[in-house]
């Protein structure tokens, strides 16, 4: 109990508080307690510490941990957020109650992001006996390899002496109910009371639901080769539908592509199955000419439905990827049966992922994509990838089904900052969006774009807008590498060096990086440029050059888009 004067004292303190700054003293009080070991009459319920982690391609996992913070506070819980590439790892073996928010990408991957901190957890040299965590794992259920990462990052910290004191949640792309019952049932335990009742208390309790998204059909507009004749690639600009659609630039669409009539009729005929055989697939029913053609993936098959292969038709073989085609042809089936359960082992054709090439502004009513029709060579036969070679036989007038896959991790910053748009060949697409959109906004930022392909005469894709948007004041600078017109290879990373002072210079006065195409090996050719040209320009050692593109990434300023 106080004395009368320090209770008077401590009474209009608290008075001018808010809510946020009196949650802060009571935890900042309750931590003093807890660091002078006083024994307490009543006991305190709440947990003194809390740390969310996100892994996030684009910016979901973010936006959850950041709510959950938020709501924390409310409930009297401080709660930390941190990125997972931010992360200290050593830390992990000396938090209390640790919340993991981690989304899959790719074939079961964790984000770019979270790769360091998941790889920490698979090195088994150390223990974490102390810690009591729970996983959030986001996911799409369209892909085999559903909230893949969240599940091992769940297991891995079990078997280094986690104590999982809330079971993991999955979630499908439909993730907000989800992850509120989730969090609310966390914030219930760390309050010291009874969560309801979890109708599966096991290691995975898991809700999958059906895909939330929406699903639009557009006609397609427009179906141009941008590549002139005489180049090595195809390049299609394609223009789509979208009265009352909602997207941003720096938005993907998503895409289901279909398998090749002619394939899939030459797999019914190989297996002797009548085409019309009705089988169940995600509780419908389709015949197997359906389910061929529009909902398994039958190319490229992934080695664990390979192995699944070889285990059905009882022969043993090297399990690398093939066609459905290929091993029918290689290693044949005894009969119809024995294909159905082949059918019952394929996985679902993965959407595919775009990025939008348009801004609502500048295009209204309309979304534009740009596809590289992907070919390659297996065995000495030309193939294509499916997705390009499905969108590259599109025509002007048929209907193509699409969803929004927006990226809040991807986004324009403020219209008086400048933008530096690193994009060499299909890496142009959002960099077209994130132009148009400052155009029709009348942003007064500089931006500056670097572009690449193999040939100025037949592979400047967009060459005419880039013109136009040069001559009219929208683009600062443009510096464009056409790496097969001299016998020396230049590239963008190139371009950037012979341009490395006036580069830094944006850097130092605030510019903004954004990096779209491939991953390997651009992206790190891009990287590393950027580290030379702060270590040569900015006369900083290579740590320090290090050190400065870290802290453009941890501010927003250094921003990738890569696959």
């Amino acid at each position: 109990m106080l004395v009368e004067n320090k209770l008077n004292a401590l009474q209009e303190f608290i008075n001018n508080l808010t809510d946020d700054e009196l949650v802060w003293v009571n935890g900042y009080l309750n931590g003093m307690v807890a660091a002078k070991n006083i024994p307490q009459k009543v006991s305190q319920k709440n947990a003194s510490k809390l740390t969310i982690a996100y892994g996030t391609e684009t910016g979901n996992s973010k936006k959850l941990a950041t709510e959950f913070a938020a709501k924390a506070k409310k409930h009297g819980i401080h709660a930390k957020v941190q990125s997972m590439d931010q992360y200290r790892l050593n830390d992990l073996a000396k938090e209390e109650y640790f919340l993991a928010v981690i989304s899959t990408h790719g074939d079961g991957e964790p984000p770019a992001a979270a790769k360091k901190f998941y790889d920490h957890v698979h090195n088994n040299g150390f223990r974490l006996d102390k810690l009591k965590y729970s996983v959030l794992a986001l996911g799409d259920t369209s892909y085999p390899l559903f909230c893949k990462a969240g599940e091992d990052v769940d297991e891995q910290l079990h078997k280094l002496g986690g104590h999982r004191f809330h079971p993991l949640q999955k979630c499908d792309v439909d993730y907000e109910a989800d992850a509120v019952n989730w969090f609310d049932a966390i914030c219930k335990i760390l309050n010291n009371v009874s969560p309801d009742p979890v109708a599966s208390p096991t290691p995975a309790a898991i809700v999958k639901k059906t895909s939330g998204r929406t699903l639009y059909n557009g006609k397609v507009l427009a179906h141009i080769n941008l590549n002139d004749r005489g180049s090595n690639k195809e390049t299609y600009h394609i223009e789509l539908e979208a009265d009352s659609v909602p997207y941003a630039p720096g938005d993907s669409i998503g895409i289901v592509p279909e398998n090749e009539r002619q394939i899939v009729g030459d797999i019914i005929s190989r297996s002797g199955i009548d085409e019309n055989t009705t089988l169940h697939h995600k509780d419908e029913l389709y015949t197997v000419a359906e389910l061929l053609h529009k909902k398994l993936n039958i190319v490229y098959l992934p080695e664990r439905v390979v192995k699944k292969y070889a285990s059905i038709c009882g022969i043993d073989f090297e399990h690398r990827r093939y066609d459905l085609i290929d091993l029918l042809k290689k290693y044949p089936l005894k009969d119809a049966s024995q294909f159905i359960e082949v059918i019952k082992v394929l996985e679902p054709i993965a959407p595919r992922l775009y990025s939008i090439a348009s801004s609502p502004l500048a295009h209204p009513g309309e979304i534009h994509i740009t596809v590289s029709r992907n070919n390659f060579t297996v065995n000495n036969e030309k193939k294509f990838g499916l997705a390009s070679n499905f969108l590259a036989a599109y025509e002007t007038g048929e209907t193509l089904q699409y969803y929004i896959h927006p990226n809040y991790c991807f986004r324009l910053p403020e219209a008086d900052k400048n933008i530096i748009l690193i994009g060499p060949g299909t890496g142009i697409a959002p960099f077209r969006a994130f132009i148009a959109e400052r155009d029709a906004t009348g942003a007064d930022g500089k931006t500056w774009l670097f572009f690449g392909e193999q040939h100025f005469v037949t592979d400047f894709l967009y060459q005419s807008e880039i013109q136009n948007w040069f001559e009219t004041g929208a683009l600062t600078k443009v510096s464009a590498a056409f790496s097969r017109d001299q016998q020396e290879k230049i590239y963008v990373q190139h371009k950037m060096l012979e341009q490395g002072a006036e580069f830094f210079e944006w850097l130092e006065t605030g510019g903004y990086v954004y990096v779209c195409g491939a991953k390997e090996p651009m992206s790190t050719d891009v990287e590393n440029m950027m580290v030379h040209i702060i270590e040569k320009f900015g006369e900083r050692t290579q740590p320090e050059a290090v050190k400065y593109l870290n802290n453009l990434k941890e501010d927003g300023r250094y921003i990738t888009d890569v696959y």
